[in-house]
């Protein structure tokens, strides 16, 4: 099956109605531990105009060994980036998706260290579920997009970024607790995970309020 490339399509026809396209995309969403993360990256005209970064894809499609090269291209080649976070405990207080929104506009919010205004942008975000205006975005213009993460070169980029960073925190993470081996399934459902879990119980990393012994196994 062919890979689809990214392009830029969506950006360059919003970008002739706003100054700026912030994209948006999460990581972690179905994971047993660990916090979700949502990376967000500011994309204006003259980044639309630059050729799309070699290798961008959907963090899915790329290899894990070449993100970190991919994620650095994506870093220098839009305006700006930032990743927000939610932990585990805010997952068990607040839900999956007030999570998520929340991760989000964190991440907005750190884009104005950069000199981003989100005012003045539209947010592409990745899914058919506008997240962001419940949680408090009421004032941003945010449009959800299916697939946008394999279509639109920004949420890629947000995506490939967000991947990257919350890896690497699970594999610090192992470092503290590594009998949950989650250098390898960065969290989620492994076999090895639940096996794991049923021999130590949950760490203060986990879920708690999830149903985990009936968690699927994704690896």
């Amino acid at each position: 099956m062919a890979v689809i490339t990214p392009r830029l399509t969506v950006e360059r026809r919003l970008l002739r109605e706003y100054t700026l396209v912030i994209a948006c995309d999460e990581v972690g969403r179905g994971a047993l531990a660990g916090p979700v993360a949502v990376g967000a990256v500011a994309v204006d005209a003259s980044n639309a105009r630059r050729r799309v970064p070699e290798g961008l894809r959907d963090s899915k499609l790329v290899a894990e060994h070449h993100r970190p090269a991919v994620a650095a291209r994506a870093a220098a080649w839009v305006s700006a980036s930032a990743i927000g976070w939610s932990s585990a405990a805010e997952i068990d207080e607040v839900g999956i998706i007030r999570a998520l929104g929340l991760a989000a506009l964190r991440a907005i919010a750190d884009l104005r260290a950069f000199g981003v205004v989100p005012e003045d942008a539209v947010v592409i975000l990745d899914g058919n579920h506008d997240y962001i205006t419940p949680a408090g975005g009421a004032g941003l213009r945010v449009q959800p997009i299916i697939k946008a993460d394999r279509d639109c070169a920004s949420a890629a980029a947000a995506s490939v970024l967000a991947k990257v960073e919350r890896d690497d925190l699970m594999v610090r993470l192992h470092e503290e607790q590594p009998e949950y081996q989650w250098a390898r399934n960065k969290g989620y459902a492994s076999a090895e995970h639940r096996a794991a879990i049923r021999a130590h119980g949950l760490s203060s990393h986990h879920r708690a309020s999830w149903a985990i012994a009936d968690a699927p196994t994704l690896f």
